[in-house]
């Protein structure tokens, strides 16, 4: 999948030595812009404030059929034909962007499946234990990540747990909302699916691949690649005496699900779940994703097409409508850095776009006016990640325009600490179907590499799985956002309310203020970079104002 665990659009995995797209990341110069000509499509066409009008009568001159309007986001679908029906659209002063409705959405994880990365951990099925009243589940002495933010029986678990008033949206591409450890959480009501699946690409080639339900769209308590399970794991896994506790255990955990089976997060879905999280009083989101097909939107790249320079506006353009909608609206919104390892200030080359249909990559020249989208939109809160000994991760994107918070993301090639292997990295609930589909466990229910771990306790089994990736730090921190909406919120929409520029302010003081490395840079020897880590202790490209403390966030005053 191309999230920012697995990583990208659709989902990136990442292994040591080497970054592997996943579903997320992508060649013909066309190939992520629209069908070609006479090839009638549907678009989602955005207009200038107050230009409705205008662009109505922009897209039946240019051609084409207008049909429902988003009046929320100011856009209109439409149907043309080709790239020329774009460019056409394009030249009309109310148009500020046009993407064709089918490509466009990432996730960002680093997936350490059996075999793709040398490890020692401990496998199979844990140890029975008894369900702890302490403040502790089984598993947690291997959750390196809850100690470092202070999510432990002596500290935010004895304080601030969160609560069930406090609705956490996943977007994402699915949660199991019948995993054992994720269920007493699960609000299947407020829970919903905004993605079809696809079974292949426009070219024929396997994408989801055969759709498990007749309609292609699965049921809202189903995550058939486990990357959306995961992230919501983290955040809110509750103290169950089973497996895993998450950053908030008693918080509600609701799936707006915005990505395929494959992990594309394609336009349409995304604006959808975020209008969808502003209009059901989320109170926090988190975003393991980018948005397809362009890892990097660039307005004015003069190495694409008019058509292709459209898309990417309308990509930019979209996405910060919706942003603004459901943050107006009381939503907190928290989103992966990426996975690139790059610096985002100063970027200069994508390999990775368009990263849809499957295989339509090119290098193209950027820069910093080029911008990963939602990290790198106006008012999310972006995370890089950290792995066990506090070091940014190779993978991690970094940069002292983007980086807000850095939170533990995993990372298997972090030498300065005593774990080994697979537990340096975030180990949270999976699904047991997905699991099954990529041979990670066998037809006994045995896990067939130290990836996934089984723990069964008082007749209940579940299965959890050891990640790394963006995607897995940027949930830290909207648990911890969590804790602060259940402590300080007041009574509102869905349950308890509070403003997003107030949980920002509070998670940024109660962070833990890191500083660059004293040599000011660190050397990577998996990748063989050196990344330059620029600013001060209070703010800087690694750790942004600092890392997440659930432990701080469980005391402070507003």
């Amino acid at each position: 999948m191309r999230g920012y665990g697995r990583l990208r659009g659709a989902v990136v995995s990442v292994t040591v030595g080497a970054l592997a797209a996943g579903s997320l990341l992508t060649g013909a110069a066309s190939a992520g812009a629209a069908p070609a000509t006479g090839t009638a499509a549907e678009y989602l066409v955005f207009y200038a404030p107050g230009a409705r009008d205008d662009a109505l009568a922009a897209i039946k001159g240019a051609g084409g059929t207008p049909g429902a309007v988003d009046a929320k986001l100011g856009y209109v679908l439409a149907r043309g034909a080709g790239a020329g029906f774009a460019e056409r659209l394009g030249a009309s002063a109310s148009i500020v962007g046009v993407t064709a409705d089918r490509r466009i959405g990432a996730a960002t994880s680093l997936a350490s499946a059996a075999g793709r990365t040398g490890t020692t951990a401990a496998s199979g099925t844990a140890a029975a234990a008894p369900a702890s009243t302490a403040g502790a589940d089984p598993l947690s002495s291997r959750q390196w990540d809850m100690k470092m933010i202070g999510a432990t029986a002596s500290g935010s678990y004895a304080k601030a747990r969160g609560t069930k008033k406090v609705l956490v949206g996943i977007i994402d591409t699915g949660v199991d909302g019948k995993h054992p450890d994720i269920a007493p959480n699960f609000d299947r009501a407020r829970s919903r699916n905004f993605v079809t699946d696809r079974p292949n690409d426009s070219n024929g080639k396997e994408l989801d691949g055969p759709c498990e339900v007749k309609s292609c769209k699965d049921p809202a308590d189903v995550d058939d690649d486990g990357h959306g399970t995961h992230v919501a794991s983290t955040i809110g896994s509750p103290l169950n005496g089973l497996g895993v506790a998450g950053v908030a255990p008693d918080v509600s955990l609701v799936n707006i699900r915005a990505g395929t089976d494959s992990g594309f997060f394609f336009l349409k879905p995304v604006l959808d779940a975020l209008t969808y999280a502003g209009d059901a009083g989320i109170d926090v989101v988190n975003m393991s994703f980018f948005v397809d097909p362009w890892t990097f939107n660039c307005a004015n790249n003069p190495q694409d097409s008019r058509a292709e320079q459209l898309q990417q506006k309308g990509i930019i353009t979209g996405v910060q409508r919706a942003l603004d909608y459901a943050r107006a609206r009381g939503v907190t919104l928290i989103t992966a850095l990426g996975n690139g390892s790059t610096d985002l200030g100063n970027p200069t080359v994508d390999k990775e776009s368009p990263g849809y249909p499957l295989g339509g990559e090119r290098e193209r020249k950027i820069n910093n006016s080029c911008l990963n989208v939602p990290a790198e939109s106006r008012g999310v809160i972006s995370v890089s990640a950290l792995g066990p000994s506090g070091r940014k991760a190779w993978y991690s994107d970094y940069g002292i325009e983007q980086t807000d918070l850095s939170a533990p993301g995993g990372d298997p090639s972090d030498s300065g600490t005593s774990l080994k292997g697979n537990a340096r990295e975030i180990l949270a609930a999976a699904p047991e179907k997905a699991l099954r589909r990529q041979k990670l466990i066998d037809a006994s229910g045995k896990p067939t590499g130290p990836s996934v771990v089984r723990d069964c306790h008082n007749g209940r089994c579940a299965y959890y799985q050891y990640l790394s990736g963006t995607s897995m730090a940027s949930p830290h921190a909207a648990g911890v956002a969590a804790i602060l909406v259940a402590r300080l919120g007041k009574p509102g929409k869905g349950g308890l309310a509070l403003a997003p520029a107030t949980v920002e302010r509070l998670l940024y003081a109660t962070a833990t203020p890191t500083a660059c490395p004293a040599s000011g840079s660190t050397k990577y020897s998996v990748s063989e970079q050196t990344h330059v880590c620029a600013g001060s202790r209070a703010k800087n490209g690694f750790y942004g104002h600092g890392v997440v403390s659930a432990s701080r966030a469980a005391t402070v005053k507003g």
